[in-house]
């Protein structure tokens, strides 16, 4: 791989290290206001609306100039939602009931996040030819699943009663911070970790991409980002793996909440021990993405679709776990299980949306669609919790619900199938459009004729 790589990894190593240590300072910021439960799912929630809401922007956003550009940009909005939760948390008082303003500065993260999101992921098929890119997903997915472990482990020490105590013991000379809990502690440092990742944005290499500043008109936007999203849902190949990355992104969300949950419910776990476990089952993704890497070519990332169903069914084991040394491998197996299904499946997203449409366009349309997703199931989650369901029995619904769609997009890939035949690469000569180009109807024949 080419050096300008490796500023990539660990630009998005960095930022989502952040990401998800600031959501378990935030759970903490919420418990010490001793909010219901099922507020905590909507953290969450707040995050993810962006990358619905502002769906048919970010994306020319993304390719309205160099992706680095973008990338540090969006970031510097990220931290301004860090600092902001921080002075929401300074200023609350223990047991206060002013939840919103710390879910409004999640919101704010997550904005920033919708716009980073398609400039992290287009810059590969920009940078990288197609033949690499499930490799660089799975370095990519794994790197980012071992800044999950990291960050969510991170998050968890942070707030850890040992470790608050050494920060708020630190004293600076003629300063007087006023920090006196540990989430407002957690924050602050977490902030570092999004300036270092802004850092690193700003030596990501140029693809030398021709970026064009696409239309300003809002309406025009909206238009074209609606023509992108029926480009992408009726391509054959291009709707099996966008339905189940969007299953897949949706269950992953609501299952980080599961986890701290059964943690809680069925081994007597705290929220620092339990995100614990929410690393081991990171760790498993990670260890399954690199797996996938080396064995799923690019050209047969259909054939894995399977193992999502099996990864429903196996979550539904967890009600049966009551000791920590059986939930440790069922974890790791689920998140294996979860990695080796979703890197073949990006990929081939990515490189379909690329030919289809452009980089930035086709994540802004896999943003919207997965996080729409997200927000159902994240809102399905809490509305279990609001009607007082047992952990055990959201756990039996979310596994026979994630592999029972899965069944289904596998019968309507064999269906696809048996239609005719579907031509991964385009043939020689033709490009994928660049945003602005004018050019996505054409790019809508060009997909018919392929497939």
């Amino acid at each position: 791989m080419p050096f300008g790589f490796y500023i990539i990894m660990a630009a998005q190593f960095f930022s989502s290290l952040a990401d998800n240590a600031l959501l378990v300072a935030a759970i903490a910021t919420l418990v010490q206001m001793a909010a219901p439960p099922w507020m905590t799912p909507l953290l969450k929630f707040f995050f993810t609306i962006s990358y619905v809401v502002f769906a048919a922007f970010v994306g020319a956003f993304a390719d309205s100039m160099a992706k680095g550009r973008v990338m540090f940009i969006t970031n510097l909005v990220k931290i301004s939602g860090c600092l902001l939760m921080f002075v929401f948390a300074w200023v609350a008082s223990p047991g206060t009931q002013s939840y919103l303003p710390v879910l409004l500065a999640y919101g704010v993260v997550g904005i920033g996040a919708a716009a980073y999101s398609p400039a992290k992921y287009g810059i590969l098929t920009e940078y990288l030819p197609h033949q690499k890119l499930v490799i660089a997903n799975g370095w990519i997915e794994g790197l980012t699943v071992a800044s999950i472990i990291l960050g969510t482990l991170l998050g968890g020490v942070l707030v850890s009663d040992v470790v608050s105590k050494q920060l708020l013991g630190i004293d600076l000379p003629l300063i007087d911070t006023g920090i006196d809990s540990a989430p407002e502690a957690a924050i602050l440092l977490i902030s570092l970790f999004y300036v270092i990742a802004a850092v690193f944005n700003l030596y990501i290499p140029d693809t030398g991409v021709d970026h064009r500043v696409p239309s300003k008109n809002p309406m025009f936007l909206i238009h074209e980002f609606g023509h992108c999203v029926k480009l992408l849902w009726t391509d054959k190949l291009g709707q099996i793996s966008l339905a189940t990355t969007t299953l897949f992104w949706g269950a992953g969300a609501t299952l980080q909440f599961i986890v701290l949950k059964w943690a809680e419910v069925a081994l007597g776990y705290s929220l620092s021990q339990a995100t614990v476990l929410q690393g081991i089952t990171a760790l498993g993704i990670a260890s399954g993405a690199v797996i996938a890497a080396k064995l799923v070519p690019l050209n047969r990332a259909v054939n894995i679709v399977p193992v999502g169903i099996a990864m429903g069914l196996v979550v539904i084991a967890m009600v049966f776990v009551r000791s920590l040394s059986v939930a440790i491998p069922l974890m790791i197996l689920i998140g294996a299980l979860a990695g080796f299904f979703v890197v073949p499946m990006n990929a081939l997203l990515q490189h379909r949306g690329h030919i289809l449409m452009g980089a930035g366009h086709s994540i802004a349309v896999q943003n919207f669609n997965e996080n729409l997703n997200i927000l159902v199931m994240l809102g399905f989650y809490a509305l279990m919790l609001w009607l007082d369901f047992s952990i055990y029995t959201v756990i039996v619904i979310f596994g026979l619900l994630v592999a029972a769609i899965m069944e289904l997009i596998r019968r309507h890939h064999l269906r696809n199938v048996r239609s005719g035949p579907m031509p991964l690469i385009p043939a020689a000569g033709t490009r994928a459009p660049q945003a602005g180009s004018g050019d996505l109807h054409a790019a809508t024949r060009r997909a018919k004729d392929e497939s």
